[in-house]
């Protein structure tokens, strides 16, 4: 029996502005949520479903998007005369009721001033409201949207736990954030502010509260999104990190209440059930099915219809100040000179994509190398289609790329860094070891010669490819999954309730 049975079921309230479903059972409202913009829906919606199966009271609070829920205008009208339904006591979804998300079409806004608007919205509700009606045990909190909770949760006596999901913040003040309904002054020495505060007054007006500093400083534990990004932080690895940030994150990892939960592809990335896919298929029978999937790809993209060409597929957004992109394309036309069978697919958006569509013109790439913009089927079947998956990031948190090409047959080349250190070995198909193909210094010449790797694989023997293809889908698919992922959130929920976590102020 589970540890959260043996405790009488804690309630556990999950805090995010993101989430891709929730199970049947937890409410009216479970099945009509869904709102994403990144992996932290995903990893939310399977922490979610993993602790319903498990036999916690778990507890899910998040923006009301009317919109994004698929709501028509009879049930929008309806939903106001229920205004508080979603708070009956049988239900377990707890939505932020608030104008500011009802006719959104994204969590997020383009805007930097509107975004901590939504972010003190939210949290005013589950502070004000959600928390008091919940009663929770144990709270987890995701990202800076949610930075001012944990302080309000500790203030409670309420143990919390806090996930960076990413490196992003925005600043506030205490008189912005009691503007909007929070009465910040109760737990206002639990903030993070830009300076060292002297007194409430003194820094109500002047003193900008750091959101995602303040969820880390304020938790009783946090993880990031990969234990290798978690190092890379402690160690002062990346510019990038606010001193603020890093230091609230080794203070943490010192005290022993820091770890790296890597996150999980959703369930739908299977080549066994994916309805993208033109042919359907397992480790079992995979070299003939993404053949099949390659000429269609070729087909759909516009390269040559070659069942014999290595092909190289990029997934991921053309940013070239994280994911790479300018590696690629400073050696491109050099390496497919070099390779004359190589292929090279971009299905992606972002700044960079001009530089491919200026290569694919000036060097007469047609039929070897497609730029396509980003659609989501095309994407799986990019992944069906190809033998290589590219993923050169200068850095990355956790990275999702690199775990679904394993499970789809295509490969990972990639830089050796953060949650892709974690997730990808290189291949030595002499010892039936590794998944991929590593570069270790972050240059053009690294990623050439890992492109290099790959092809040298490409010319193995057919029989001894398909041999490691077979084993590493099989591999992926064990390794890079929801329970996975959700059981690691489990164990520390685990650890934290054992602990007497309560702390007077």
């Amino acid at each position: 029996m589970s540890l959260i049975r043996k405790k009488g079921k804690p309630k556990i309230l999950i805090v995010t502005p993101e989430i891709t479903y929730l199970p049947a059972g937890m409410g009216n409202l479970a099945h009509n949520t869904n709102a994403k913009a990144g992996g932290l829906a995903d990893v939310s919606a399977s922490l979610v479903a993993a602790l319903f199966e498990e036999g916690a009271d778990v507890h899910v609070a998040l923006p009301h998007y009317r919109r994004m829920f698929h709501m028509d205008v009879g049930q929008l009208i309806s939903d106001e005369l229920r205004v508080y339904q979603s708070r009956l006591p049988d239900s377990r979804v707890h939505l932020a009721e608030d104008r500011c998300f009802y006719y959104r079409e994204r969590v997020y806004s383009r805007s930097d001033e509107e975004n901590p608007r939504l972010a003190l919205a939210f949290q005013r509700e589950v502070i004000n409201n959600i928390i008091p009606t919940v009663n929770p045990d144990l709270i987890h909190c995701n990202d800076w949207m949610t930075g001012l909770i944990p302080a309000a949760a500790r203030r409670l006596g309420i143990p919390s736990l806090f996930t960076v999901h990413n490196i992003h913040t925005h600043d506030m003040t205490l008189a912005q954030i009691e503007d909007r309904g929070i009465d910040a002054a109760e737990f206002w020495p639990l903030l993070y502010y830009k300076r060292p505060p002297l007194n409430y007054e003194e820094s109500r007006d002047n003193n900008p509260v750091d959101s995602l500093a303040s969820g880390i400083f304020a938790a009783h534990f946090i993880n990031t999104v990969s234990p290798t990004f978690l190092d890379e932080i402690v160690r002062g690895e990346h510019a990038f990190v606010p001193p603020a940030i890093r230091s609230e994150i080794t203070g943490k990892r010192l005290a022993g209440c820091a770890s790296g939960i890597l996150n999980a592809p959703d369930s739908s990335y299977d080549p066994a059930t994916d309805p993208a896919l033109e042919a359907k298929f397992t480790a079992d029978n995979a070299s003939e099915a993404k053949a099949v999937n390659k000429r269609v790809f070729q087909r759909r993209v516009g390269l040559a219809e070659t069942a014999d060409a290595p092909m190289f597929f990029w997934p991921s957004r053309l940013d070239p100040l994280q994911k790479g992109c300018e590696l690629l394309t400073n050696i491109l036309a050099r390496i497919m000179a070099k390779y004359p069978n190589m292929q090279v697919a971009v299905v992606a958006n972002g700044p960079h994509a001009i530089h491919f569509h200026d290569i694919l013109h000036w060097h007469n790439l047609y039929g070897r190398l497609a730029i396509c913009s980003f659609d989501e089927d095309l994407s799986r079947l990019g992944y069906a289609a190809s033998d290589f998956t590219l993923m050169p990031s200068r850095f990355e948190p956790c990275g999702l790329p690199q775990m679904i090409g394993p499970i789809y047959g295509s490969l990972p080349v990639a830089h050796d860094t953060g949650g892709i250190h974690d997730t990808v070995a290189h291949l030595d198909a002499s010892r039936d070891f590794g998944n991929g193909f590593l570069f270790k210094y972050y240059d053009d010449a690294g990623l050439e010669w890992a492109m290099g790797e790959a092809m040298a694989f490409w010319n193995l023997p057919r029989e001894v490819r398909d041999a490691q293809i077979a084993r590493i889908m099989r591999d992926g698919k064990a390794r890079f999954n929801h329970n996975v992922c959700a059981q690691a959130y489990i164990d520390i929920y685990r650890r934290m309730l054992k602990r007497d976590l309560v702390t007077s102020y």
